[in-house]
């Protein structure tokens, strides 16, 4: 079976940085992988890769077996990958209604916008609650229900998630996995770069360590988890 994406020996610099070291990796359709590592490891430049907003110097990222490495983000959010970036990055001043429709913003089916309007609101019903409210009035919890939220709006294959559970407390963290569990099993793939290792292990089919630019491991998420080597650097054990 081809990969969802695959990436392959991609090095990506921030200027003279070289951030990404020649890693290779796969998603297939309908798992969850997810990165590891400390911070700085490279987890959220690769994301930043594979979404357009950064192009690697050597290699090649495909999804669905076209090559997407080089393109614009807006081409790649066409091809059907959506990020919900690192610190939500919401439209804090406007309501939470129109941060949802600048998710729709490359579709014209009107019917579909507004099916996934209330699939949405199915799956966040704080947000049917407070959907004429600003978004900065929102609280992190909600706030990231939203990016999520707007994300799937534009009816994604892959999903990219960038430290969800950032800043958020252990309760609602507890309930954004459950949510990241539940989109994916109604049929989106996901590609999920998180801090809280323990908990994207606990959900992930597979999962990739990195460490300052290279994959060190990888393999079966549960796998991992029970791994001396992992347990010591990333699960406190």
């Amino acid at each position: 079976m081809a990969a969802m994406l695959d990436i392959k020996d991609i090095n990506v610099y921030y200027g003279a940085i070289h951030a990404i070291k020649g890693i290779s990796l796969t998603v297939n359709e309908g798992e969850i992988v997810t990165l590891i590592g400390a911070n700085g490891a490279g987890k959220s430049t690769t994301l930043r890769t594979v979404s357009g907003l950064l192009t690697p110097k050597e290699g090649e990222i495909k999804f669905l077996g076209e090559t997407i490495s080089g393109l614009p983000a807006q081409d790649i959010v066409r091809a059907g990958i959506s990020q919900v970036p690192e610190g939500r990055r919401i439209f804090a001043n406007m309501t939470v209604m129109e941060n949802l429709e600048l998710g729709a913003y490359i579709r014209t089916d009107k019917e579909g916008i507004e099916k996934d309007y209330q699939m949405v609101f199915e799956r966040f019903p704080r947000l049917a609650e407070r959907k004429e409210q600003q978004a900065g009035t929102l609280s992190g919890g909600e706030q990231q229900m939203l990016a999520m939220g707007r994300a799937l709006m534009s009816r994604p294959k892959l999903l990219l998630l960038d430290e969800p559970s950032m800043g958020l407390a252990p309760l609602l963290i507890r309930e954004i996995f459950n949510i990241i569990v539940d989109i994916n099993k109604a049929g989106t793939t996901v590609l999920l770069v998180e801090q809280n290792a323990n908990m994207a292990l606990s959900i992930a089919n597979r999962a990739y360590v990195l460490e300052t630019g290279r994959i060190t491991l990888s393999g079966d998420a549960k796998e991992l988890a029970a791994s001396e080597d992992v347990r010591k650097a990333y699960l406190g054990g």
